[in-house]
């Protein structure tokens, strides 16, 4: 019937029309109904709104009953964009009453051939296919008719209704075998995926949620585009909707693949997307990456991100784009020397004829600024993007300046030339005081200047930083904080600098209230008030017992940074006690501390104290060879194995000989200068003995309670 009535197929979302007489005469054409057409006046009816004239003629000139003809003289109405007549004539059906017909017609109808016998073909006749396409076309146009007069929830009731009636003749799903060109079908598509924008539009994201998941449980046989473009939607509603709803009791059967929040449903999507995108199922969409990335960093999944990376075809991102996505991820999951493994990549020879990658430079340049040991690369990007940014972006060569002196600072601690070193040193200043004289207003400049005139002991220029600092940052810094607090020991203001602890363990959350309050502790210690400092110790590892229990599921970072800050408040602890002569109870914090982690250099090192107080020598040395076995460079071991040969009464050269080795490795050591001018003058060289001890003295004054850096 319906084909009798159309020419072609009606596709509600193409351009209407802009001439009502063209398409009544596209719609009656087809069949030889021309003449039909001509003698009826459809102008004058349908200007007139007679709905019930127009119907009557459609049924005695069409042979259609009253709901076909209505919705074929509704698709009219709509078509010539008069949505409010459209309505009015839709509503004239009642869908409600026919629903369950339809359901049974489409059951019948769509069964194979040989499934069904005379009787039930009988029994079906009563509604055709065509005119339950043509209803559900109907339904559909008033779902669209009721959208453009703003009435988006009644729109998206009526669009269910296809669902309802379609899915309840189809409880498993569509039969592959069922002709894809179908109108049935189609329209029953464009209702799968009308309907979630409806419900999204009416501001029920649940029931959006509801719809899509409807759409993709069951096998309808959609477009692998409209497929995954459903499939893409929910994802991106699940990650950024805002809405948390569980999947279904009976989706539970999936097992261990069964998503428990809407985080692991859409990136379950997105897999399934990226997994249809790599075997050419569908076209390539940035949008799925984008969405990816967004759901796997926030779910700190930085691996698997990157193995999606690595997973994408040649010709999507061209070299350096992907070496800089994965240097990106591998980053963020804390495996830093790949990342600038893949960054080094970016400015090899392979790419010297390519466009120079500003933000590989960058993203190296901030990398090796945050290992010293890969100082000298982090000047050479930093230098990198000065010449690429030169004259062009004065917020990058900012940025690149403050790299480069972070670099040049840590290049000086690592370098074993005096001249090299101070030559490091006043290009550190000077490229971070050309970055603060750019212009950028970033405060992580007024950081490092401070920091790095702390580490030179030019405490008045850093003092001045570290306010700077502190007054860009709107809410306070923990970092800022424990700097100027540093400083002010430093300045032997004790007092003052443990003020300023107090007052930023009021600003402080989690771990960096957890390491204030270890700074106090060393600052009690320091001011020679040891029971303070124990309740202080007592209440930080209390803190982070609590904290170890209460979040189970810390991250990664927040998990080594406790266990390293417990460590370190047991090894202070030690030290302590030890300093109070009480030698057991430093003998098990030792072992508390070796209990968390025992192959910490720090650990050994703190165990070679508490025999070398005791006159146990040989103990001392065997756990100081353990200790530089972990650490070789660590200073504090390499000056107490010097002071301990010289009590077991080894030869000057050897025990000097460690003292050089630790003031090349610190030259600010003033414990190591101390010890050095003992050596001369048991030596008998009385003016280098007084120049050691002169520096040991100054030294010692601007020392701070902890390291700068």
């Amino acid at each position: 019937m319906l084909c009798a009535c159309s020419g072609e197929q009606f596709k509600f979302d193409e351009p209407a029309p802009q001439s009502p007489e063209s398409l009544a005469t596209r719609d009656f054409s087809a069949s030889g109904l021309s003449s039909i057409t001509r003698n009826l006046d459809w102008e004058s009816k349908l200007e007139d709104a007679q709905v019930d004239e127009a119907e009557s003629t459609l049924k005695e000139a069409l042979s259609l009953n009253y709901e076909e003809a209505r919705a074929l003289l509704g698709r009219l109405e709509y078509q010539r964009g008069n949505f409010d007549a459209a309505l009015q004539v839709f509503q004239g059906i009642d869908i409600r009453t026919l629903s369950s017909r339809m359901s049974n017609a489409i059951a019948e109808r769509t069964q194979p051939r040989k499934s069904r016998s005379k009787g039930e073909n009988v029994l079906a006749a009563g509604m055709s296919l065509h005119s339950v396409s043509l209803l559900l076309e109907a339904i559909l146009l008033k779902a669209k008719s009721l959208e453009e007069l703003g009435r988006v929830k009644e729109a998206a009731r009526e669009c269910k209704m296809i669902l309802d009636i379609v899915e309840s003749a189809f409880p498993y799903g569509i039969r592959q075998s069922i002709n894809e060109d179908f109108k049935l079908v189609e329209m029953f598509h464009k209702a799968l995926e009308l309907l979630p924008k409806l419900w999204i539009q009416s501001g029920f994201l649940d029931e959006a949620i509801t719809a899509y998941r409807r759409a993709l449980v069951k096998p309808w046989y959609m477009d692998p585009q409209r497929l995954a473009k459903v499939q893409k939607d929910l994802a991106a509603l699940l990650l950024y909707g805002g809405v948390e709803t569980s999947l279904p009791s009976q989706f539970k059967a999936w097992g261990l693949a069964f998503p428990t929040n809407n985080m692991e449903e859409s990136i379950l999507l997105l897999f399934v997307l990226m997994w249809r995108i790599l075997y050419g199922e569908i076209e390539w969409d940035p949008e799925v990456m984008d969405h990816l990335t967004f759901a796997l960093t926030i779910s700190g999944q930085f691996e698997y991100l990157a193995d999606h990376v690595e997973q994408v075809l040649p010709g999507i991102y061209n070299r350096a784009e992907r070496w800089y996505f994965l240097a990106l991820c591998y980053s963020a999951a804390g495996q830093y020397e790949t990342a600038l493994n893949l960054l080094k990549k970016v400015s090899g020879s392979s790419e010297a004829k390519c466009k120079p990658h500003l933000a590989s430079f960058m993203l190296g340049a901030k990398l090796c600024a945050e290992d010293p040991k890969q100082a000298r690369q982090g000047i050479n990007f930093a230098r990198r993007v000065i010449d690429v940014s030169i004259n062009q972006n004065e917020h990058l060569l900012g940025q690149a300046h403050k790299f480069l002196g972070v670099c040049y600072g840590n290049a000086a601690r690592m370098s074993i030339s005096d001249s090299e070193r101070m030559s490091f040193h006043r290009e550190s200043l000077n490229s971070l005081n050309h970055a603060s004289s750019v212009g950028t207003k970033d405060p992580e400049i007024k950081f490092n200047i401070g920091l790095e005139n702390a580490i030179q002991r030019n405490l008045a220029s850093a003092f001045d930083n570290a306010m700077l600092y502190s007054d860009m940052m709107a809410t306070g810094s923990e970092r800022g904080w424990k700097l100027l607090a540093l400083i002010l020991s430093a300045e032997q203001r004790l007092k003052d600098s443990e003020a300023i602890v107090d007052l930023a363990l009021d600003e402080s959350g989690s771990i960096h209230q957890l390491e204030l309050l270890r700074l106090k502790a060393v600052l009690q210690i320091a001011q020679e008030q040891p029971k303070q400092a124990i309740e202080t110790y007592r209440i930080l590892l209390s803190l982070i017992q609590a904290q170890r229990e209460l979040f189970e599921k810390n991250t990664n970072y927040e998990a080594l940074a406790e266990r390293k800050l417990e460590v370190e408040s047991w090894l202070d602890l030690a030290g302590l006690y030890s300093d109070l002569k009480s030698w057991h109870d430093a003998a098990i914090c030792i072992d508390k501390a070796k209990l968390t982690e025992m192959y910490s250099h720090r650990c050994w090192h703190t165990t070679a104290k508490l025999f070398q107080v005791q006159a146990k020598y040989k103990e001392a040395i065997i756990a100081l060879s353990v200790s530089l076995s972990i650490e070789p460079d660590y200073v504090p071991s390499i000056v107490l194995t010097a002071e301990v040969l010289l009590k077991m009464g080894h030869e000057y050269p050897i025990a000097r000989s460690f003292l050089m080795n630790a003031l090349r490795l610190e030259p600010t050591n003033h414990n190591a200068w101390f010890k050095l001018g003992l050596i001369y003058k048991m030596e008998g060289s009385m003016q280098q003995a007084v120049d050691c001890f002169q520096a040991a003295h100054e030294l010692k004054l601007s020392a701070p309670v902890q390291s700068f850096k």
